[in-house]
């Protein structure tokens, strides 16, 4: 079975193509990319942030340094399913992702303070100071559809494409199904490249050629900004209060 990364350093580019680029992209990149060891999965996710929302709106302002705290599953898990508490930080354009497996039961109770014996490690400790610091809450549950390849000659080269995003706010629990609302009403396909170093140069002529071009784009950042903050005045007018 292969092994379960805990650690992640790596540059990650987001870009909307549109379904005829999507289309023309993908028979072009026969020949260097294949299929992952699971090529379509749908990603289940609960991010966790302050009763304010600290995390995103410091992460909208788009600082040198973010971070940010989730629970994700891939599929709808049961009791005794892997989930994944996963700190994801960036700084300089480096995103570096830390996580650790668990259940649903003993990831909530971790969350919550609360670290089982034989889950200490390094990472969880990590998590654990986290939280004494933020308190972190559920706030939101955001799923989607991937396909996901990776290079042929460069296997840590990883590019996915994400549809029918979604959200919803309550009933915060990955056991629960992976329904929600749409995030953003569009056709257009959500690309990632994930890689260590530099993108190669048959992908930058590709992406040249089609006029595809990096996006700054967040799913939770965008369920926070066209839905949660709508839906609260509370955090209207305290987002009123930080702008003036």
């Amino acid at each position: 079975m292969k092994a379960i990364r805990q650690s992640f350093e790596r540059y990650e580019k987001k870009y909307f193509l549109t379904p005829a680029q999507y289309k023309l992209l993908k028979e072009r990149l026969n020949g260097f990319i294949k299929a992952d060891e699971y090529p379509t999965y749908t990603l289940c996710n609960i991010y966790y942030d302050t009763d304010d929302y600290r995390l995103i709106r410091a992460s909208l302002e788009k600082p040198m340094y973010k971070e940010k705290l989730r629970v994700r599953s891939y599929g709808v898990p049961d009791d005794n399913s892997n989930v994944f508490v996963e700190l994801k930080k960036k700084y300089d354009g480096v995103v570096y992702k830390r996580r650790i497996t668990s259940t649903p039961l003993a990831a909530q109770s971790l969350l919550k303070g609360f670290n089982q014996a034989g889950q200490t490690n390094q990472i969880s400790n990590e998590i654990s100071y986290f939280q004494r610091f933020y308190n972190a809450k559920p706030k939101v549950f955001i799923s989607y559809d991937r396909e996901a390849y990776k290079g042929i000659d460069n296997p840590d080269l990883r590019i996915t494409f994400d549809t029918n995003m979604r959200f919803r706010l309550d009933n915060l629990d990955l056991r629960s199904g992976d329904y929600g609302e749409p995030i953003i009403q569009t056709e257009k396909i959500l690309m990632e490249i994930k890689i260590p170093g530099v993108c190669p140069l048959w992908l930058s002529r590709l992406l040249s050629e089609f006029k595809i071009y990096p996006i700054s784009f967040s799913k939770y950042g965008e369920c926070y900004k066209n839905h949660i903050l709508k839906n609260n005045k509370n955090i209207f007018a305290k987002e009123a209060l930080l702008s003036a």
